[in-house]
């Protein structure tokens, strides 16, 4: 005879609480003393119990399940960030579905779509431009909605984020301010992309404080890879005059142009500085090390875990939190030796 499978009484009687904490502890862990969780969760360990996922939905009208939707998994922009999302959610009892739209906005409506059909209790959507036709989709369905990745003051829609304009003006104004006059952009794909548009407006804004004209920087624009910033790098090394400052809008392009100075015998900084934004592991392991922008990857998705939970209980309508990034000065950047003032 098969041996009944335990229940919820059973781990209550094991653990010596109520079946009422023992809900709790799986439904709501943050409203569980730590002791007590820990009796539970052991109980459950021993037992070898399994939750009953369909009577857990019908019950609190909720699938315990929170949608991302992010632009890549091909490299590790959004992968630390994401880790601490899903990290704090496991702790709140929370599932993450995760999925990509390769920055094509079409890819995105259907994601979205889709995991509202499946019953995502919220999501997590990156940066803000997207058409409005999305957004009063979300509204109708009444799923929580939490931007990341981007703050912006005037936006209704909530976020925790980052100024990526304010940022890259910060480093833009402290390279140029070492003596470059001639510097040039690899940027990623502007179209749909309000964090790449941001960015280079940032270098924009401080060519305009340093007195140079930002009708004359060098743009190429490419997907963020390390090939495209490769390849970008070798393009835009044949202008005349030569740009001393290289400004990438993420780290993978800036490893990329790292990369291709190399085998072009071109020395970084002596000849060309070049700059990244993010601070991924790339920017510490590549050489000479990267000077970029150090994005808090971890506390933004720690904090959008818990601001969005909240929303999804009914205890927030959405609160916007902007997070400071700093600047990380590190060997790739250096005053011009032919133009240093």
């Amino acid at each position: 005879m098969n041996q009944a499978a335990p229940t919820l009484d059973d781990v209550a009687r094991i653990a010596g609480v109520s079946t009422a904490t023992v809900s709790r502890c799986l439904n709501l862990p943050d409203k569980v003393s730590g002791s007590t969780r820990r009796k539970v969760m052991q109980a459950i360990d021993e037992l070898g119990y399994t939750p009953n996922f369909g009577a857990r939905v019908m019950a609190s009208k909720r699938s315990f399940t929170i949608g991302a939707i992010i632009p890549t998994m091909e490299n590790a922009i959004f992968a630390r960030g994401l880790q601490a999302f899903q990290e704090t959610l496991h702790t709140l009892g929370y599932t993450l579905l995760v999925s990509s739209t390769a920055y094509r906005p079409d890819v995105e409506a259907e994601q979205i779509k889709s995991l509202v059909a499946r019953g995502a209790d919220g999501l997590l959507l990156i940066g803000y431009e997207r058409e409005n036709a999305v957004y009063d989709y979300l509204a109708r369905q009444s799923i929580p909605t939490l931007l990341a990745w981007a703050f912006s003051p005037t936006s209704k829609q909530a976020s925790i984020g980052f100024d990526n304009r304010a940022s890259m003006r910060a480093l833009s104004s402290k390279a140029i301010g070492m003596g470059h006059r001639h510097v040039a952009a690899i940027s990623g794909i502007v179209a749909g992309n309000d964090r790449a548009a941001e960015r280079l407006q940032g270098i924009r804004d401080g060519l305009v404080t340093h007195g140079l004209d930002p009708a004359d920087l060098q743009i190429i624009e490419t997907p963020y890879e390390i090939e495209n910033g490769a390849l970008a790098f070798e393009e835009i090394m044949k202008a005349s005059p030569r740009p001393t400052l290289v400004m990438c809008g993420n780290d993978v392009l800036a490893v990329g142009a790292i990369q291709r100075a190399r085998a072009l015998g071109i020395r970084v900084p002596a000849d060309v500085s070049i700059t990244g934004f993010d601070d991924i592991e790339l920017a510490r392991i590549v050489t000479p090390q990267l000077t970029t922008v150090h994005v808090p990857h971890r506390e933004m998705g720690r904090k959008a875990a818990h601001e969005l939970i909240e929303m999804v209980a009914g205890q927030s309508t959405g609160h916007s939190e902007q997070l400071q990034t700093t600047l990380e000065l590190r060997e790739s950047l250096g005053p011009p030796l032919s133009e240093a003032s």
